[in-house]
């Protein structure tokens, strides 16, 4: 497992780079699979931070490849290995490479991309909540009146979302899904988010976690197949509420960046931060409780230290 007192701003491996996100960076490894290496950045309001989270990339990484674990029988998915050496057994390019990716990488079947976030919402909050206060509607459709923030949504509702390369996905229709992926393609989207979010939704409860939402992301591989890609209910795509303090009707604390959130609402408040990059130096404090907030979210989904 990667050191702790190791971070990673950027990787710089011996393949060939498709691309950068916020957080991930993304090799080929031959015609049909990736090397997702997860970095320690980190981003808030659309502004990724100057500042690395320790153990983050870890994180994200170990918990998504955990649940590909779960999801066996449920869905197929796009892990080969989370694991350096067998990584590297793989990938005899990485040999020398081990502190780069250990903890941090997945091997992953290549897949064309389905531009849409699948996101699922089992309680009303973050965005469709703020929709939903002004209008009462979520992407322009109608929701029951008289619901509060935070309440648990039954069913669940499938809210799809466009993919932004820069500033925030736009939720859509269903039927403007459609219109994109066509009736197939987008009923069984559907069909896969509702399955992943079921199971994962039970076993994060028994462990004292709400997930309230979780956006998941398909793609088609080379054999044809619709299968699940990148990260799986982790801190950065998911809201993680505590069952134990849970109450509808007000926001909650969150398993994720909230710290760091909170930081930066204080530095606009106080008109020291505009709300555009670059953003303000992070003290040490916000830098150690954000670490501290992904490493619990860890240990309470999987029942063990990282």
């Amino acid at each position: 497992m990667t050191d702790r007192m190791t971070t990673m701003l950027s990787s710089d491996l011996p393949l060939r780079r498709l691309g950068r996100g916020k957080v991930r960076d993304i090799y080929a490894v031959g015609d049909d699979r990736v090397l997702l290496v997860t970095t320690d950045r980190i981003s808030a309001f659309d502004v990724v931070m100057a500042e690395t989270i320790p153990m983050k990339g870890a994180v994200l990484t170990q918990i998504s490849a955990w649940w590909f674990g779960q999801l066996a029988g449920v869905v197929p998915h796009h892990l080969v290995s989370a694991d350096a050496d067998e990584i590297i057994a793989q990938v005899p390019q990485l040999h020398g490479h081990r502190v780069d990716i250990a903890g941090r990488a997945m091997l992953c079947r290549r897949t064309t991309v389905f531009p849409i976030e699948c996101v699922i919402r089992g309680y009303l909050s973050g965005s469709a909540w703020k929709e939903y206060a002004q209008s009462g509607t979520l992407a322009g459709e109608q929701l029951p009146a008289g619901l509060t923030e935070s309440v648990k949504l039954e069913p669940a509702m499938f809210s799809p979302a466009t993919k932004a390369e820069a500033g925030h996905d736009e939720n859509i229709t269903v039927g403007r899904m459609r219109d994109i992926l066509g009736d197939e393609v987008t009923t069984t989207l559907e069909s896969m988010t509702r399955a992943v979010y079921a199971l994962g939704e039970t076993i994060a409860r028994g462990q004292g976690i709400i997930i309230a939402d979780t956006k998941f992301e398909f793609g088609r591989d080379s054999d044809g197949r619709i299968i699940l890609i990148d990260e799986v209910m982790t801190p950065d795509s998911s809201r993680f509420w505590a069952t134990d303090v849970y109450a509808p009707g007000r926001p909650q604390s969150s398993f994720d960046k909230q710290p760091l959130r909170d930081y930066l609402d204080g530095e606009r408040r106080a008109g020291r931060w505009n709300g555009e990059a670059p953003p303000p130096p992070l003290p040490q404090s916000v830098v150690e409780a954000t670490s501290k907030r992904y490493l619990k979210a860890y240990r309470l989904i999987t029942g063990r230290e990282l």
